[in-house]
């Protein structure tokens, strides 16, 4: 799969893979939407993989466009959407919504590139109103499934709790064994009375900063190629 991505600003990393591998392994059916989806990458990958039907949304003008040319470039449908995902008004309903979104604190040194920006930063989009925009378009039994920052697991429990989704997997990814999370996948459900289930952490890199054979395994499933450009 070709992809093209801006030569300046946010572009998908490993992140974007694991996430992609880890939602693979819920099967996804019915109808999905990938918040915040950049190029696209994440919500391709899927319906390349897996019959669904796609939409996404974007902030960022310049973002949707990419992510609807690579859906053209790879003969892949999608509805596109504009806007503040928080403040987007529809009537429909999702079986799946997905996302890798902006989790840095505000608090640290910020770039001053409004693309990075926007893609990296929580104040973008907040995970109160993030999560609770969520409840309202889910369908009952639908998933939520993202990724976030490890260090705020208890502010992601605390709020999916409060507005009544339940994570029912989690997973931790280390960038080596001895190194401290820094990232956690989550797949969580309405109307869930689950217990939740931790898996075995994903550790990306053995001793030797060579990439482990789970990680290996989920950038050949994508199989992806990355094309520089601005159009």
């Amino acid at each position: 799969m070709f992809l093209y991505q801006p030569t300046s600003g946010y572009c998908y990393n490993s992140d974007s893979i694991f996430l992609y591998d880890f939602i693979s392994s819920f099967k996804p059916k019915g109808k999905l939407l990938d918040v915040g989806c950049g190029v696209g990458i994440i919500s391709l990958l899927l319906t390349r993989d897996f019959n669904i039907q796609t939409s996404i949304i974007d902030k960022q003008e310049k973002m949707l466009d990419y992510a609807k040319h690579n859906y053209a470039l790879n003969n892949l449908e999608a509805q596109s959407h504009l806007g503040d995902f928080t403040e987007w008004m529809t009537d429909e309903k999702f079986d799946y919504i997905i996302s890798n979104p902006p989790f840095y604190d505000s608090s640290v040194q910020q770039s001053e590139n409004t693309h990075l920006n926007i893609a990296r930063y929580a104040h973008h989009l907040p995970i109160d109103d993030f999560i609770a925009k969520v409840k309202t378009l889910l369908k009952p039994r639908g998933y939520f499934i993202f990724c976030y920052d490890a260090k705020q697991v208890d502010l992601l429990l605390h709020h999916l709790t409060s507005y009544g989704i339940t994570v029912e997997t989690m997973q931790f990814v280390h960038s080596k064994i001895d190194r401290e999370s820094k990232l956690v996948m989550i797949a969580a459900r309405m109307g869930s009375k689950s217990m939740t289930k931790i898996l075995p952490p994903f550790v990306v890199f053995d001793e030797k900063s060579v990439y482990r054979e789970k990680a290996l395994k989920a950038f050949e499933r994508a199989n992806t190629n990355s094309i520089k450009g601005d159009f």
